[in-house]
Parts: C-alpha cells; sequence; structure tokens
C-alpha cells in the first residue's frame, strides 16, 4: 500500500473524538449508552484482526453508560460525563486484574490507580484495558500471553508498544482517546506508528499511584489521541497528584494550550540521538518527514536551525533504573517462571543494579538537568551578550518505521535490546529528565506507515508544546486521515 493510497482510502467520517463525544452528550444528540455500546461493538469486531484489548468491561461499562445518562438528563456536567474511554493494562481498575502483559492468574485490583479514579470523577466510562507487552520492555505489543496487536495502518506491523494497544485502540476509531503509559517513550512511539498525539507529561502530572515511582521514576502515563484538543482535554481530567506521591509538579491548563497561539519560537532540530552501540541513522522516509514538518514550522514563522544537544552519558541514569523497575514487577508476579526469557534476564540485570548504583543513576539526573537544561536557558557571553537558549528540541520520535509483527521473536535480551535501540534511540532520555514531550503526526513512508517526529521542552513546558502541536494540527490537519484497516470495523471508518 502506498501512502497515496492510504490518503484515498481514509476518510474524516467516523467516530467522534474525545471533546466532540462529550459535547453531543451535553448537548443530548446522543447518549452514553449509545456511544458504549458502539465503542464495544467496534472493539468486538476489531479484535480477531487488532487484538488492542486484554479485557473489556462490558456489562460494567453499560451500567456506568446509563448511569450517565440518568446524570446527563438532571442537568448534571462534567467534563467527560458518559464518554467511552480506555485505560493501558499497567493500570488498576477495582475488580480486574493488571496483567502488564503477562501470563499467570493475577489477583483483581482492590481499588483504582489515582488516574482512574480521576477519570471516574470526570466522567468517563472505561470499558476495557489494553494489551501491553510485558512489563511494557519493548517498542512492540506482542507476547504469548494474549498475541500479538497489529498495527490499523497495516496489520502485517507492530503498532509499537508498550503501549500499542491504547494507540490501535484510537487509530482504528474504537475508542476516542485511551490512556497509555511511557517510561522509554512507550507512548510517543506507539503514537508516531500509528499517525496520534501522544503526550509525555512532566513526571509527576499525572499520579502514577499506587506506583507512584514507577521504574524507579522513569514511567508516567499519557494520552493517547487523534486530535491535540483531545490528547489536552484527557490530560486536563487526569492530572493531578495523590498524598503519596514524591512529584507533585503546579498544574497545568493543558486545554487552554491548546486554543492558544504559541508565539514565535526558537526551535532545534537534532537528528543525531544520545550515544547509543548501534550508530542508528534515521530511516531516510522518517528524515524526509521529520524534514517537511520542520519546514512547516519555518513557514509558520519559527526559527528553526539544525543543533546537537550535549546528552553526556545520559544513559548511565538509565539503564539502572530501567532494568531495577523490571526486576521490583517481575519479583512480584506468582509465578515468574512464566515470564518470557527475556524477562528474566532483566530481572537478574536489575537484581545486579539496584541499591547503590540505582541511588548513582537517580543522583545524576540533577547533573544532567543542568547540562541539557542549559540547551534550552539564556545564557550570558563572554562579551557581555546574551544567546538565547532554544524552546524546543525537535526531532524523530524513532529511526526506523514499525517493524513487522514478529521482527524480534527468538531474540535474546541482548539482540532484542539492540534492535530496539536501532529503532528507537530518540525517546526514552526525556524519561530520565523527567521533562515533557508529545509526539505528533509526521507523515506516511513510501508503504504508507506512519512516522512522527517529537516535540520536546525543559522542565514543565507542557503548556508551550502542547500550543506548538496545535498550531501545526491546524496547518497539516493530520486528523483527517484514517488507517484503511479501520474502515472494515463496524462505524470506524
Amino acid at each position: 500500500m502506498s501512502s497515496t493510497e492510504a490518503v484515498r482510502t481514509t476518510e474524516p467520517a467516523g467516530p467522534a473524538g474525545l471533546a466532540d463525544s462529550a459535547r453531543e452528550l451535553a448537548e443530548g444528540t446522543t447518549t452514553s449508552t449509545e456511544q458504549v455500546s458502539a465503542a464495544l461493538r467496534r472493539i468486538e469486531a476489531s479484535q480477531p484482526v487488532l487484538n488492542a484489548f486484554r479485557h473489556l468491561r462490558a456489562d460494567a461499562a453499560l451500567a456506568e453508560a446509563a448511569e450517565a445518562d440518568r446524570r446527563l438528563a438532571a442537568g448534571e456536567r462534567l467534563p467527560l460525563l458518559g464518554v467511552p474511554v480506555a485505560v493501558k493494562d499497567d493500570t488498576d481498575v477495582a475488580g480486574m486484574p493488571t496483567h502488564f502483559g503477562c501470563g499467570g492468574d493475577l489477583p483483581v485490583a482492590a481499588a483504582d490507580s489515582e488516574a482512574v479514579r480521576r477519570l471516574r470523577a470526570a466522567g468517563a466510562v472505561i470499558v476495557g484495558k489494553t494489551n501491553s507487552c510485558e512489563l511494557g520492555q519493548w517498542p512492540f505489543t506482542e507476547g504469548p500471553a494474549f498475541g500479538a496487536t497489529r498495527n490499523p495502518w497495516h496489520t502485517g506491523h507492530t503498532p509499537g508498544g508498550s503501549s500499542g494497544g491504547s494507540a490501535a485502540a484510537v487509530a482504528a476509531g474504537l475508542v476516542p482517546a485511551a490512556l497509555g503509559s511511557d517510561g522509554a517513550g512507550s507512548v510517543r512511539i506507539p503514537a508516531a506508528w500509528t499517525h496520534l498525539v501522544g503526550i509525555k507529561p512532566q513526571r509527576g502530572r499525572i499520579s502514577g499511584h499506587p506506583h507512584s515511582d514507577a521504574f524507579q521514576g522513569l514511567t508516567v502515563n499519557g494520552p493517547l489521541a487523534r486530535t491535540v484538543a483531545d490528547a489536552a482535554l484527557l490530560l486536563d481530567a487526569v492530572a493531578g497528584t495523590h498524598p503519596d506521591d514524591p512529584h507533585r509538579p503546579p498544574p497545568v491548563d493543558a486545554s487552554a494550550a491548546a486554543r492558544r497561539d504559541p508565539g514565535r519560537l526558537r526551535v532545534a532540530i537534532a537528528w543525531r540521538p544520545p550515544f547509543t552501540f548501534t550508530g542508528s541513522e534515521p530511516h531516510p522516509d522518517v528524515r524526509r518527514a521529520v524534514t517537511a514538518l520542520a519546514e512547516t514550522l519555518a513557514r509558520l514563522g519559527h526559527d528553526v536551525e539544525e543543533a546537537r544537544p550535549r546528552y553526556g552519558l545520559i544513559g548511565l541514569g538509565f539503564v539502572p533504573r530501567a532494568t531495577a523497575g523490571i526486576a521490583e514487577l517481575a519479583a512480584r508476579h506468582p509465578d515468574p517462571a512464566l515470564l518470557d526469557p527475556r524477562t528474566r534476564s532483566a530481572l537478574r540485570t536489575g537484581a545486579r543494579l539496584g541499591g547503590r548504583v540505582v541511588r548513582a543513576a537517580r543522583e545524576r539526573e540533577v547533573r544532567q538537568h543542568h547540562r541539557i537544561g542549559a540547551f534550552f536557558r539564556t545564557s550570558r557571553t563572554g562579551t557581555g551578550h546574551s544567546r538565547t537558549g532554544y524552546d524546543v528540541l525537535l526531532t524523530p520520535t524513532t529511526a526506523l518505521p514499525p517493524p513487522p509483527i514478529g521482527r524480534f521473536d527468538g531474540l535474546s535480551a541482548w539482540r532484542t535490546d539492540l534492535a530496539m535501540t536501532e529503532a528507537c534511540p530518540y525517546a526514552w532520555p526525556w524519561n530520565v529528565l523527567g521533562w515533557p514531550g508529545i509526539n505528533v503526526p509526521a507523515g506516511f513512508t513510501g508503504a504508507g506507515l506512519p512516522v512522527g517526529a517529537q516535540l520536546l521542552g525543559p522542565s514543565r513546558s507542557e503548556e508551550r508544546l502542547i500550543s506548538l502541536a496545535a498550531q501545526l494540527e491546524a496547518d497539516r490537519r493530520w486528523y483527517e486521515l484514517r488507517p484503511p484497516a479501520a474502515t472494515a470495523v463496524p462505524g470506524a471508518g
């Protein structure tokens, strides 16, 4: 399938987005029961092909939809009252197991996670939990416990990971938006490979409770949606902290930022990723698409130039924290023998690198903030003149287009790490820093596969990034394109 065929076979028609769904419910032009029933039908029809969901809450969701209709009829209004959404299966939903891509019998969660509690408080109806690779380690969503989740743009390819189920569900029009999590790009990578907006917010912006410092602070929850406004609305609905959270950034108004002009910004485009053993370079189609996005930014009035951030040895702050996080989760599994051999390898590595090594890795973060933060700060030169730092860093989200299903099958832990580093070398540093980033759709390869670009900023810069993403969206109108696979799902194309 060529990229032109992808455009021809897509149409702007289909299920309403998150904001439009909420508006239609508030105006009474539809009901929550209708929206939730339609979402469940789409999910069930798509499941044999896309396999986006691990668990459905059909009966509970329909009961909650009926209650939402009663509340709407009584005049109650909440940001997402009655709107169907999905959450990733690393997120606790009371009464359901949290498999996080693993096999075996796991106990049901006794309580909602803080993010789910806030979703419910905003009125959302959670229709189900989406697939993730095992413990969120890899940029693909495949595993013996649940099979392979497939990309709606080309079902022979992965939608990415680890939030691949959430991305596939939104891209295919099964739900208007979904929650994912991002510990090394796990929201941004699947967003790039499924033509979505994916926000990795500032660490602590969305509570991870009861796992408030997941993966030693690397992992945060974030929204996936077709538009910036929808992603911002979901971010606003779930943002906030739990009393036990160690990170507590001041609040932002993401939805207001999506309506605001960003002003003229200084944007750096960087092609070279942080040091990796693979010497990754962007695929020619990725470079072409991101270059076109940079040209759009320049045409919109921004100052765009190539630059090279000083990442330093930032990997020393990532590997111990990531493997220790896997070890902590894997050790809680009731039957570790069921875990992938690569997971058990990471568990052993994480156990060796825990304790003092992890503490040292986390202590490096202050120096990393200072070094990379200088890229964004205004500084004084020796001649007394000021040098203006950049406002935004633009990079490819991934170096490669979405790989075929099965690309990582049978690989050892080391070869899997090399292969995923070759494909995805750009996203993880911002998890070490804890700073925000947004994937925006950048275009398609010659084979019609989506690729994306990251807008990255310094600490607590979500509002600027969201405003810039919304300006790009207004020009490029990426939300008008739908994947051909979605047209095979009733009501989704």
